[in-house]
């Protein structure tokens, strides 16, 4: 009897000491995994935000620079035009002057290109002659 009972103890511990092992593993590994999964994704999330920083950084830079190169373009036309104005030696070389330098300002944009007169949608073969043999015509490209 006593070999019976030895027989039902030792695997009813062996099941309790292995659940309660599996209890404290559950409880002390799976910590670790969303730490380091979250601490991965605070560290994407931060990358993430410097770059949309330097993104809205280079941006506003290149609005101040473009600010400041059309400031110096106009600065240059002034001066050219102070210029043309000072050092021109008759009023018809002055005219021309000032109207070579604003007639890029004064530039009408581009004019569209004209749609073609013919509306036929382009064709994907090689058009043929009324009589001659299409090229799926089982003697197209033979000599005769």
């Amino acid at each position: 009897m006593e070999h019976s009972l030895l027989v039902w103890l030792l695997p009813t511990l062996a099941l309790v000491v292995g659940v309660a092992l599996g209890f404290l593993v559950a409880r002390l590994v799976p910590n670790a995994a969303p730490n380091r999964t979250q601490r991965q994704l605070d560290d994407i999330q931060e990358r993430f935000d410097s770059y949309q920083n330097e993104v809205v950084t280079h941006f506003n830079s290149t609005a101040t620079l473009v600010k400041k190169l059309t400031a110096s373009y106009q600065e240059v036309q002034d001066h050219l035009a102070e210029g043309a104005n000072r050092l021109a030696l008759d009023e018809q070389t002055r005219q021309r002057l000032l109207a070579a330098l604003h007639a890029d300002a004064s530039v009408a944009p581009r004019e569209r290109l004209t749609p073609p007169r013919n509306q036929e949608p382009p064709r994907d073969y090689a058009p043929k002659a009324p009589n001659a043999p299409g090229m799926l015509d089982e003697h197209y490209g033979l000599k005769k």
